[in-house]
């Protein structure tokens, strides 16, 4: 059973721990209704993931390591021999890592429940148990903490008035709280800035038009949906000081994939001297990919273009439909990438591997 409620009074994501559920803000829903879902089962979480129901590579990555943890006490319930267990544990991991291929969060988060695994091999089965729970609600509490500290060095970059463009949804929908790109704004709204923000559509899934406006307006920002082809036309007329986009993974070399469009953006906002910047959580920093090309790029179904929001087909029976959901943005479009950690400006590949290195010894005195 579904609960109305408000985008801006709940978490995007959270566990409910004693039903053994994850309660997530179904997406496909908005803006029309504004209603929570309860996921049991791994086929439902994955499911979640793949149909966008939960979206945003911090969500996702949030949801994935309850929805591991889930499985791990489904697992325990069964067996108290720990190799049966793992070997149940990594099948459950595998399955919910195929949802989404392209944030590196999903990955990312069930790679920590898996070193958590791996850590405790000689504690009991609840025991392990346990510290999976634990690690999931800190993967949660990371993030919570990482949008934050966006938000504020994403404000230093800004003035009172600025009109602000951000591709996609980077907004706390993508996240448990504030946001990646929306941080920025939601602090600013909070400290009087009356920012005027710019929301492009993003075709085909449409989550400018029906996810960031609609939390933006909720939060009683000064929000103006445009075309996706409308970008060019606004910053020639000076309306835009800055972009700001989230994305699904960096790569070593600064370039970033992010929803597909986000590109296009970048080169228009190079031509008129606007500043672009990518605000990322250090968990979409993958250094271990060295560039861009290296990036596997999710190819989405053709219904998507077609279909999707209209009442009847809106493209010929038969005609070939290229979907890809994310393109890459080349390191040279862009201006800095705002971590919790700070902000790396070119050369990326130097700067990044500076905030990975703040990040590792921050970690080691908590």
């Amino acid at each position: 059973m579904s609960e109305k409620i408000s985008i801006m009074d709940i978490d995007t994501v959270s566990l409910d721990d004693e039903n053994s559920q994850i309660v997530i803000i179904d997406q496909t829903l908005l803006p029309y209704e504004t209603k929570t879902i309860r996921l049991t089962s791994q086929k439902q979480i994955w499911e979640a993931i793949y149909k966008l129901q939960v979206r945003g590579a911090p969500a996702i990555g949030v949801c994935a390591g309850f929805g591991l943890y889930l499985a791990a006490k489904e697992i325990a319930a069964g067996t108290q021999d720990y190799d049966e267990f793992y070997e149940a544990f990594v099948k459950a991991k595998d399955y919910l890592d195929s949802s989404r291929p392209t944030a590196v969060n999903l990955s990312w988060a069930l790679n920590q429940l898996d070193r958590v695994v791996c850590a405790n091999k000689g504690k009991s089965v609840p025991e392990v148990l346990e510290a999976l729970h634990k690690e999931a609600m800190r993967i949660q509490e990371e993030d919570i903490r990482a949008c934050y500290k966006l938000g504020e060095y994403g404000l230093s970059l800004l003035k009172k008035g600025d009109g602000l463009l951000t591709h996609c949804n980077a907004g706390k929908l993508a996240a448990t709280r504030y946001g990646m790109a929306t941080a920025p704004m939601y602090l600013g709204q909070e400290k009087g800035y009356n920012f005027h923000v710019y929301c492009d559509e993003t075709r085909p899934v449409l989550q400018g038009a029906r996810l960031t406006a609609k939390e933006l307006m909720d939060s009683g920002i000064d929000t103006t949906v445009i075309c996706d082809n409308m970008s060019s036309s606004l910053m020639k007329e000076g309306k835009v000081q800055a972009v700001f986009v989230g994305c699904d993974r960096v790569a070593a070399n600064g370039d970033t994939a992010n929803k597909i469009g986000t590109s296009g953006v970048a080169i228009i906002a190079k031509h008129y001297g606007v500043p672009m910047y990518i605000m990322a959580p250090t968990s979409t920093i993958d250094m271990n990919t060295a560039t861009g090309a290296d990036i596997k790029i999710e190819q989405r179904a053709a219904e998507e273009v077609t279909e999707m929001w209209y009442e009847k087909r809106m493209a010929p029976e038969g005609v070939k439909v290229y979907n890809p959901s994310f393109d890459v943005t080349d390191n040279s479009l862009i201006t800095a990438i705002v971590t919790e950690y700070g902000i790396a400006r070119p050369p990326f590949t130097e700067s990044l591997k500076k905030i990975m290195e703040i990040k590792a010894e921050a970690m080691k005195q908590e």
